[in-house]
């Protein structure tokens, strides 16, 4: 991996995940992560060695290539996905995030078998919220638009070093009902989080960022997959939540809902929409 930002010295040996570091870090964290509540996660400190770190901070501000902005009542972000923009630093970590080593970890900590790595890096990989953005309260999209396959975990490693209590960009871990939050993460810089993702494992930053002027929430985010169910599994895109009084949110994700179109897609399996869809192309020759 390459050096530091600065260019000065020697460039350090590039970094890989090992076995023998992971496999009993996730011995020891996997009866937290079963047991943690409003639904399964885990968060650990000082998640990669602190040269690693300092090269991700450093070569931040190096991407290249046009960000994905995202500036909406519910979402106010960039995105940057695509590893020939990444720096060199940032690519070679988040190809390791999508390696066989930190599969075997996820798998060993979450007790799920089978997981899948994303190297498309759908709606993961470089993020960043400048002041006043936000990302409302929300569980995620349930399967992947291409591979088809099923979402089980995310995991999200914060690049904020110096990150005062009072900039805000906690993660929010809210009940099943949205009735209370139950956990607030704060983003601070080699903190990983990671946690299950079903229909409501309800999460996010609800608040706007109040950091300086030229400071960013910086995060970078791995989804993982498992092969999908044969029939009975129900599609769903990102279910935005309105927290307790928040009525003007709640205005807006009413709009262009409509209650029976909404109940028969979400009661009819995957599998069946699958069929019915191959059908109509069929007969379109």
């Amino acid at each position: 991996m390459g050096g530091s930002a600065q260019g000065v010295g020697p460039s350090p040996p590039p970094f890989f995940f090992e076995r023998k570091q992971l496999q009993p870090l996730a011995e020891r964290l996997a009866p937290e992560f079963a047991s943690a509540r409003p639904f399964p996660h885990v968060v650990i400190d000082d998640f990669l060695p602190k040269d690693v770190l300092v090269s991700l901070i450093d070569s931040y501000d190096e991407a290249s290539g046009a960000w994905q902005e995202f500036d909406t009542r519910l979402e106010v972000k960039f995105a940057q996905r695509d590893e020939e923009a990444m720096p060199e630093a940032v690519r070679h970590v988040v190809q390791q995030f999508n390696g066989q080593v930190f599969l075997e970890f996820l798998s060993r900590l979450t007790g799920i078998p089978g997981l899948i790595a994303d190297p498309g890096l759908v709606g993961g990989g470089m993020h960043q919220i400048a002041p006043g953005g936000l990302l409302k309260v929300h569980a995620d999209f349930n399967e992947h638009p291409q591979l088809r396959v099923d979402r089980r975990l995310n995991a999200l490693l914060y690049l904020n070093d110096n990150w005062d209590e009072s900039y805000g960009g906690h993660l929010e871990l809210w009940n099943s009902d949205m009735s209370a939050r139950v956990h607030r993460i704060a983003p601070i810089a080699n903190r990983l989080v990671v946690f299950s993702t079903t229909r409501r494992s309800f999460h996010g930053h609800p608040d706007p960022l109040t950091c300086p002027p030229g400071r960013y929430r910086r995060s970078l985010a791995w989804y993982y997959y498992t092969a999908p169910k044969p029939m009975f599994r129900f599609r769903h895109s990102t279910l935005f939540q309105a927290r307790p009084g928040e009525h003007d949110i709640a205005a807006v994700l009413k709009t262009g809902h409509h209650p029976v179109r909404d109940l028969v897609l979400r009661a009819t399996p995957v599998g069946v929409k699958d069929w019915f869809e191959s059908a109509r192309r069929r007969s379109r020759g």
